[in-house]
């Protein structure tokens, strides 16, 4: 047979095979470049879960490993781990908890519940019925008249007084501050439920008086509520059974003597 016949039919052959072959490689070709596409995506999202984990166990492993370091982190104010952290707020806690103590001693060792005084005198009763200023100058006719403003509920006008009065005596600056704090919280505040009745101008003098608190800062205040003692509560004083009671006693006692 020719050469040339063998050629023919050799590309002949090949022709078909050729083909098909061709087929089955570009299908496999886009199977894997369609199998290189969604699998890397896998992958890193596998590989970028990983990491984190491995970051939270890392973070968690570290800070067990470290007690101390840990507890001073949970107690420290750091505004990189929470907003609620108890550092900083154990030493405005503890300072807050020093000033409401030293407010509460002052509270309480400012004003006694009763003045300490001796027995009133048969003379002593007598004048505190003629002069309002005589009742008010001694601690036993303080103490009867202040008994008799608990029962009308309006205490807090002697309470007030003799908190000035205090006041005029300090010479500390610092105290002095302090005290005239808590008078104004205690008496002036009308969110407080022992405030006084005062007028307009007067709480105005007291608010341009705090701005630098003094001895006197309540010396207009205080007059205006001696007079409203005087003037209301007094009258009612003379006429009422705590009196009457106590010039009884004590005419009782001085004819025993």
């Amino acid at each position: 047979m020719p050469f040339y016949d063998l050629s023919r039919w050799r590309d002949y052959i090949f022709s078909f095979r050729t083909p098909s072959t061709t087929a089955e490689d570009e299908n496999e070709g886009s199977t894997k470049k369609t199998q290189s596409f969604f699998k890397p995506m896998g992958s890193e999202r596998m590989e970028m879960r990983k990491r984190q984990m491995s970051v939270a166990q890392e973070t968690t492993s570290s800070m067990q490993g470290q007690p101390d370091e840990g507890n001073r982190g949970s107690n420290a104010c750091c505004f990189c781990w929470c907003c609620c952290c108890s550092c900083s707020c154990l030493t405005v806690r503890n300072q807050d908890e020093r000033t409401r103590a030293a407010s509460h001693e002052l509270r309480t060792h400012s004003i006694p519940s009763c003045e300490e005084s001796s027995t009133p005198t048969l003379e002593d009763v007598n004048a505190w019925g003629q002069s309002f200023d005589k009742l008010m100058r001694t601690p036993a006719g303080r103490n009867a008249f202040r008994e008799f403003l608990r029962t009308e509920f309006s205490e807090e006008n002697m309470l007030f007084w003799m908190a000035c009065e205090e006041l005029k005596r300090e010479s500390n600056k610092k105290r002095i501050e302090e005290k005239a704090r808590l008078i104004y919280e205690d008496y002036i505040s009308i969110l407080s439920p022992r405030e006084v009745s005062l007028d307009s101008r007067v709480r105005e003098v007291i608010n341009r008086n705090m701005l630098e608190p003094s001895q006197h800062t309540f010396d207009d205040a205080q007059l205006q509520i001696y007079t409203l003692m005087h003037r209301d509560s007094y009258p009612r004083f003379m006429n009422s059974a705590v009196y009457k009671d106590l010039v009884q006693s004590v005419s009782e006692k001085s004819a025993e003597a």
